[in-house]
């Protein structure tokens, strides 16, 4: 049996969920890199990465180091002495970084690999409809996201699920097929293999613009687009109310197929509801954050907000 000394690399929750399970397991974590303290909010206070956090709550010791092929922070990192590297959500790695360790470092990702390389693979599993997701470990390569696999654990995605779940169920999810990877290389029992050659599926990084919605698609699309943004970044669009455009950030939402006569992009209210009409029927939001407002479900929304007959989402 090897004696793990091992190197942690992440920065949001899902990779302290991962961390937290090293450590009430008993795993030999000697060090964690993390990013580097960032201001925030309006008194533009120095804000720590929530695996500083709870590194810190366990006393591990912690580099934050902004350029990873600086010789300093490869240094403290040799003198850790650690023999493996596990990165969740982290940086992508130079050579002389992710080759240090004897028995190499894997990376756990929140998809099946080959599909949906890249920065947001859970977001754009549900936002492309799909039914069925993952978790994949593999040892890093010089490519993102393209290096031998290691293990992979699939799970079924359901109708109405949201990223939010998805999120914490794959979070969970990895954490044991973590322990599983680490457990399979203290045995020296490892077995990988090569990624298949399959049609492309990215998870591009999320901006503005691919979190707009698009009013001329299918209903089953623009539902899908909306709950795989939900919380976080949120789907959005620009509201035309008589002569005013408002932005609004679209969350809770209901699909109702139906034949209409509506334009795409048509609001349609009553006391209670709130509907966008679709080229096979009507997305009904249960939950909206117009600019300037607060969180809040439609009929609070309508309660004290007019809507113009001509109102349409852009």
């Amino acid at each position: 049996m090897r004696d793990l000394r091992i190197v942690f690399m992440g920065t949001p929750d899902f990779a302290v969920t991962i961390l937290q399970h090293l450590i009430e397991n008993d795993y030999n974590v000697v060090g964690v890199i993390t990013a580097a303290d960032k201001p925030a909010g309006r008194g533009r206070k120095l804000n720590q990465s929530a695996v500083k956090k709870y590194a810190l709550s366990q006393n591990l010791p912690i580099l934050q180091p902004t350029n990873l092929k600086n010789v300093e922070f490869q240094d403290a990192l040799k003198d850790w002495s650690a023999n493996l590297q596990i990165v969740v959500a982290f940086r992508m790695l130079p050579k002389a970084v992710w080759a240090m360790p004897e028995y190499g470092t894997f990376n756990l990702h929140a998809s099946l690999l080959p599909e949906y390389r890249g920065a947001a693979p859970i977001n754009w599993a549900l936002m492309n409809g799909e039914t069925k997701t993952g978790v994949t470990t593999f040892f890093i390569d010089d490519k993102i996201d393209t290096g031998e696999i290691i293990l992979q654990k699939d799970i079924t995605i359901k109708d109405d699920e949201i990223v939010g779940e998805l999120h914490d169920r794959l979070m969970h999810l990895g954490a044991d097929l973590v322990a599983e990877t680490l457990d399979l290389i203290a045995t020296g029992d490892v077995n990988t293999r090569k990624q298949p050659e399959l049609e492309e599926k990215p998870a591009h990084k999320l901006y503005p613009d691919n979190c707009k919605i698009d009013w001329s698609k299918s209903l089953n699309d623009i539902y899908n687009h909306v709950r795989g943004l939900n919380p976080y970044p949120a789907a959005w669009t620009t509201i035309k109310n008589g002569d005013e455009e408002i932005s609004a950030k679209i969350y809770d939402v209901t699909k109702e197929f139906s034949e209409h006569k509506f334009i795409y992009g048509a609001i349609i209210t009553s006391k209670k509801e709130l509907k966008v009409a679709v080229k096979d029927g009507f997305l009904i939001v249960d939950q909206i954050k117009i600019s300037g407002k607060k969180l809040m479900d439609a009929k609070s929304l309508l309660n004290g907000f007019q809507f113009d007959k001509e109102a349409k989402a852009l």
